[in-house]
């Protein structure tokens, strides 16, 4: 079962460690290109405060953006601001997305996320929680896939391999650190391939953010994934 509040807890934790990291910056690298193509660090910032308030959005019953348009143009606008603004933005947003998943409310609900995803209520700090760890990680400032809480590890690969499952153009897999094991693409009897790895490696593929350089494919080529 999803413990929302626990989740709450582990976003403010690691809103905490970004903000520490990112206040050693000053504003020239902020405006230095992250590791995320087309952005530099300030669309991350940006990105990460205008997606705290978005998810109020969800969480209070209103459409998470006004459209995909407008939210590029936010990141767009808020993108070249000075480091002080930026966390400061970072910061207070924040504090708003807290406030509001401290409000009482039915967890069990269904909500409304981009592009006609809808979840539970109650996953929605988790959500926030991968917008905050992995963006940390693309800020590209010494905390990497490595550095990643263990728990958020396991967690966040379970919600990509079910993301992927049954998506016709992904091969039947098997996924394993050598402890744990996961299964995704489409569904078959049983797995064409099976990836072995590090689970940040394996994290790191299915987010993304490596090319399974570090993984081991045994049945075919490791597959190509989808954009998420």
């Amino acid at each position: 079962m999803i413990d929302h509040a626990r989740d709450l807890v582990s976003v403010r934790e690691a809103t905490e460690r970004l903000l520490t990291a990112a206040a050693k910056l000053d504003n020239a690298s902020v405006a230095e290109p992250s590791r995320l193509p087309g952005w530099n660090r300030g669309h991350v910032l940006a990105h990460l405060a205008r997606n705290a308030d978005a998810l109020v959005n969800v969480l209070e019953g209103r459409p998470m953006y006004v459209s995909g348009t407008a939210r590029d143009a936010d990141i767009e606008r808020d993108a070249p601001r000075p480091l002080d603004t930026q966390l400061t933005d970072v910061r207070d947003s924040a504090a708003r997305f807290q406030e509001a998943g401290a409000a009482p409310a039915d967890w069990s609900r269904t909500v409304e996320l981009r592009n006609g995803v809808t979840d539970a209520a109650a996953r929605v700090p988790f959500r926030r929680w991968v917008e905050v760890e992995l963006h940390h990680v693309d800020l590209g400032i010494g905390y990497e896939l490595e550095d990643l809480p263990t728990e958020f590890v396991e967690r966040e690969i379970d919600f990509l391999a079910e993301r992927f499952t049954g998506h016709p153009d992904v091969p039947p897999a098997r996924l394993t650190d050598g402890t744990r094991a996961w299964s995704t693409g489409r569904e078959a009897g049983t797995p064409e391939i099976t990836v072995t790895g590090p689970a940040p490696d394996l994290l790191g593929w299915l987010a993304g953010r490596r090319d399974g350089a570090g993984l081991t494919p045994e049945g075919g080529a490791l597959p190509s994934l989808p954009p998420l």
